[in-house]
């Protein structure tokens, strides 16, 4: 059976995280009228169009810059990731592909979708989900 790992258990970051995140989401919409779907705004960035580019470009930014700045600043914490630039670069490239072929990402189903409802975003969750729960659960117990 697994075990927690409690010196990386961090709820309390996971809590302010989340609902800086949920913040965000309600922000965008009601200020805007726009999902908070990641996928969706650098997917527009593909094919621009004019009067709707720079606020994509400063939202992308916004998710860049900081943690390059951290990095620059010698704040060394954060995720690690076990795999090679190649290996990480086809899997980010995988994830835009299947965020493309169900018309948003986890970002725009399982948060904004849900939150409002959503038929399509509810069966995209709960699909993705149990993905997961597939694929975890073969690497663990099947392949091990």
């Amino acid at each position: 059976m697994p075990t927690i790992d409690w010196a990386n258990f961090t709820p309390g970051a996971a809590l302010a995280g989340g609902m800086l995140i949920g913040v965000a989401a309600a922000a965008m919409l009601l200020l805007n009228g726009r999902i908070l779907g990641v996928s969706g705004i650098v997917g527009s960035l593909l094919q621009p169009q004019r009067g709707d580019t720079a606020w994509r470009l400063w939202f992308i930014a916004g998710l860049l810059v900081p943690p390059l700045l951290l990095t620059l600043l010698g704040v060394t914490e954060g995720p690690r990731f076990a795999g090679s630039l190649p290996v990480i670069a086809l899997a980010g490239l995988l994830v835009g592909f299947g965020s493309r072929m169900g018309s948003g990402c986890t970002s725009g189903h399982g948060i904004c979708g849900m939150a409002r409802l959503s038929k399509r975003s509810i069966v995209a969750t709960a699909v993705f989900t149990l993905t997961g729960f597939v694929v975890v659960y073969m690497i663990r117990h099947v392949l091990s």
